[in-house]
């Protein structure tokens, strides 16, 4: 399907499943079909292409990215011209059984093979082709990219790969090894972004605190440092660091740089010491409260997000409740569990004591039912403060409501300050009074002056380019 063709240039419909490192391969293929004449859909009828880019990190993630494909596979009833691409991790891992499976699919692109996704549409190939070599890919500042978050908003992602053996994970296998991209083809991407009128950088890789590692380099602090020198840029917010890789010297970085935002994304997964040694996460239980002890002495105010697990095999009620007993006294600001899912072709898929789905889900809804106690206490304590806001566009909940996001607060994960009064300026960081504090949520005023009103109907302004999530 070429852009050469004598007809109007064609539509693609972008589907992007998983974590934000997914939203940032998809901004790269939208990039890339931009640049050679297709158009960007936000609807999937009317398109002439439909890419799902999917997620195989566990089995809820396999199925939802399942659904999507047959769901677009179903519209070529109606538009047999449509192609359907399936992209990313499940094409990776999957790729000879999913072309097996899955007749109707015109194209399987794998991890590695995004860059060549225009000129694979516009060839005559046969249904089902598979292209998913091992390319050691790693996205650079030259490729062409459509950032789909606001606009005072982006994602960078400075590596690729991971270096660690979680019993658990699959991601090495179907990412590979860690691979780090250049101090300057970052700062390049980040002062590009900047000239757009992008404010705040959320960095992002399976383990941000490895970066620069496999290339013999210092690491992540060179590169803040680089980065926080970047006029315009005014949040960078650190995604994603393991807390063994977490030093002295990043930490009297992050107190003393303003632009460096008061929060921290450091996944745990347990706070049992017998389930962190089978997951082979080289950390005690011991390790970790320290790890946050010495964050809150020497970063005050500092903002924490974690992600736990439940179900792993061979947990008994002794190790869930050691689990239960560590969120309840660490008091995450933000935290994510999920259910362990037995994959092939991880060390855990062939441990026995494999945990019953019923247990895991009971498990899940006690931990999340916890955080939901912690997480409103810790937000009742801003109710009367004065609090810097990015104000972003309309809420989800209500054109009647803004909604914007404390620097201790990420997109996409965390909860939003819904603004219900006063003169916003969208793209900005405002003065806000907090008045009111739910779950997750928080409610608030603007008290500085010059803007647009809240309550005008504004339409959808949140993104840069469609981007179905």
């Amino acid at each position: 399907m070429s852009q050469n063709s004598s007809r109007q240039n064609p539509k693609v419909h972008m589907i992007s499943l998983g974590c934000a490192r997914n939203r940032v391969d998809s901004e790269v293929m939208l990039g890339s079909l931009l640049k050679t004449g297709w158009l960007i859909s936000q609807e999937a009828e009317g398109s002439n292409a439909i890419i799902i880019n999917t997620c195989g990190f566990i089995q809820s993630a396999k199925e939802e990215s399942i659904d999507q494909i047959l769901a677009a596979a179903a519209m070529k009833k109606d538009n047999p011209d449509l192609k359907v691409v399936v992209a990313g991790c499940l094409t990776q891992r999957y790729k000879s059984q999913l072309a097996r499976g899955l007749p109707e699919v015109d194209l399987f692109i794998g991890t590695d093979e995004f860059p060549r996704l225009p000129e694979l549409l516009a060839a005559e190939l046969p249904s089902g082709s598979v292209f998913a070599r091992r390319t050691h890919y790693l996205y650079n500042e030259s490729m062409p990219r459509v950032n789909t978050l606001a606009r005072h908003s982006a994602y960078v992602k400075v590596a690729e790969g991971c270096q660690h053996n979680c019993a658990f994970c699959i991601i090495p296998a179907i990412r590979g090894r860690l691979r780090s991209r250049p101090l300057t083809s970052v700062v390049a991407e980040v002062e590009q972004l900047a000239r757009e009128g992008v404010k705040e950088i959320n960095l992002i890789a399976q383990d941000l605190a490895a970066y620069g590692r496999d290339r013999g380099e210092e690491g992540l602090l060179p590169l803040l440092r680089a980065l926080a020198a970047i006029d315009g840029i005014e949040w960078i917010r650190c995604l994603y660091m393991y807390p063994e890789n977490i030093s002295d010297e990043f930490l009297e970085f992050m107190a003393s740089e303003p632009k460096l935002v008061k929060y921290l994304d450091v996944p745990v997964q347990h706070g049992s010491d017998r389930v962190l040694n089978a997951m082979n996460r080289g950390v005690t239980r011991a390790q970790l409260a320290e790890t946050f002890a010495k964050l809150r002495a020497r970063v005050p105010g500092i903002a924490i997000r974690t992600s736990v697990m439940v179900g792993f095999p061979g947990e008994t009620d002794e190790d869930f409740e050691e689990l239960k007993e560590f969120v309840a006294t660490q008091l995450f600001d933000h935290l994510g569990c999920f259910s362990y899912s037995q994959e092939e072709g991880t060390v855990a898929g062939r441990m026995k004591d494999q945990i019953d789905e019923d247990t895991k889900a009971l498990r899940l809804d006690t931990i999340m039912r916890l955080q939901k106690e912690i997480s409103r206490a810790n937000l009742v304590k801003y109710v009367g403060k004065e609090v810097e806001v990015l104000t972003e566009g309309p809420s989800d909940e209500s054109d009647l409501l803004w909604q914007g996001r404390m620097s201790t607060q990420a997109p996409e994960v965390d909860g939003v300050v819904l603004v219900n009064d006063g003169p916003v300026r969208k793209g900005e960081i405002q003065k806000v009074r907090i008045t009111d504090a739910f779950e997750y949520d928080l409610v608030g005023e603007v008290i500085d002056s010059d803007g647009d009103g809240v309550g005008a109907k504004r339409g959808s302004e949140l993104g840069n380019a469609p981007l179905q999530a």
